[in-house]
Parts: structure tokens; sequence; C-alpha cells
């Protein structure tokens, strides 16, 4: 049975960088709707989630499975564990860009308002979290890990910058007010995301190290 499981571990670790890709790439496109202001772009990312969602729960049966049958200890424990957080974690990122997805397709139909360059600048800097953190899921790796978590004070203060745009904003002039609001909404899915790599990454310091290091703790 121990050869079967690390067999079907690899399987699982298989299965979910391939989620990761997808996940990924869904962040990749919306963050260039966001740039470029395509619309079929936007609406790839909004109607195309359901693959994503079958390969989390195969992944997540999966799991299940070998933690009843499999009868795991130890570090193949932990990868299970880390394994079934992991895929609903990446499950939750491409919903939070199907969402930033819609906020711009909405933006595409209303008044015209350039997106402000901070909101832009976080986009950019959470699609690279995003892809660091599919990155050690490949290949686990602590000090990159706890640098990750420290770019997200970064994506915290431009949201902060988003915020003060807004108002801002509104003050300027008040038929931005709905846009202003729906850019809102996009800068919290984005900081969010950022929050679910910073996540992922503190689930490899688990799998590492076998610590938590979760709501600040080292």
């Amino acid at each position: 049975m121990s050869v079967n499981l690390q067999t079907r571990i690899v399987d699982l670790r298989r299965n979910l960088l391939a989620m990761g890709a997808e996940v990924e790439q869904r962040v990749g496109d919306v963050v260039q709707a966001m740039q470029t202001g395509d619309t079929e772009l936007a609406m790839k990312v909004r109607t195309g989630d359901e693959a994503i969602d079958r390969m989390q729960l195969a992944i997540e049966n999966d799991c299940m499975r070998l933690l009843a049958l499999g009868q795991p200890v130890a570090s193949d424990l932990r990868t299970i564990l880390t394994v079934i957080r992991m895929s609903g974690e990446l499950e939750r990122i491409a919903d939070l860009a199907k969402g930033v997805a819609k906020r711009i397709l909405k933006l595409s139909q209303g008044t015209v308002v350039r997106l402000p360059e901070s909101l832009l600048d976080m986009a950019v800097a959470t699609k690279g979290m995003v892809t660091d953190a599919i990155s050690l899921v490949a290949t686990p790796d602590l000090p990159r890990c706890l640098q990750l978590r420290r770019d997200d004070k970064r994506i915290d203060q431009l949201n902060k910058e988003v915020l003060v745009w807004s108002r801002d904003e509104i003050h300027r002039n008040v038929d931005h007010t709905q846009a202003a609001i729906d850019i809102l909404a996009i800068a919290q899915r984005i900081e969010r995301i950022a929050d679910i790599a910073t996540n992922i990454a503190e689930d490899l310091i688990f799998l590492i190290e076998g610590r938590i290091v979760r709501h600040g703790a080292e």
C-alpha cells in the first residue's frame, strides 16, 4: 500500500499543478483585460470556470479516498491535507478573477473612466504573486515562501491608494460614482487574490516544516 500511496500522492501533486496552471492563466487573462480593455478576454474569464470547478472536486475526492484508504502518516498526511486546502484556494482565486471580469464588463458599458495606475500596479503585482505561489507548489522553498508573505504588504498599500483615488474621483465628478464603486470592487477582489496567494505560501511552510504560520504567526 505504501508504494501505491506514494504514486497517488505524486498524481495528486501533478493534478494540483495542472489546476494551478489553469488558474494562473485566468488571472493573467483578467489582468490583460484590465490593461487593454479587452472585453472579449474578460468575457472568456467570466464564463470559463467550469473546468476549474471539476478539477477542484476531483482533487478533493482523490484526497478523501487516500485519507480513508491509504492511512497516511507524517509528511504524507501533511501533503494530502495541504493539497486539499490549496485546491480550494485555487478555486477561490478563479472565482475572484471571474468577479473582476464581471466588473470590467460592467465598466465597459458605462461612463468611461481611466483605471488608476495604483490599481493596474496592484493587478500586475498580484499576478506575479500568483505565479510565484504556483511555482512554489511545484518546488517548495522556504525563503521564497516567506518572501511571498512579505510581498502582500505592497498589495495592501496599493489597495489603500485605490480607495483614496475612488473617494477623490467621486468628489471630482459625481457622474463617475458608479465607476469608482466598480473600481473599488475590482481592487477588493485583487487584494483578496493576493491574500490567497499568501495563504498558499503559508500552506507550503506547513508542508515543509509542519508549523502553522497563519494570522501573523512566525
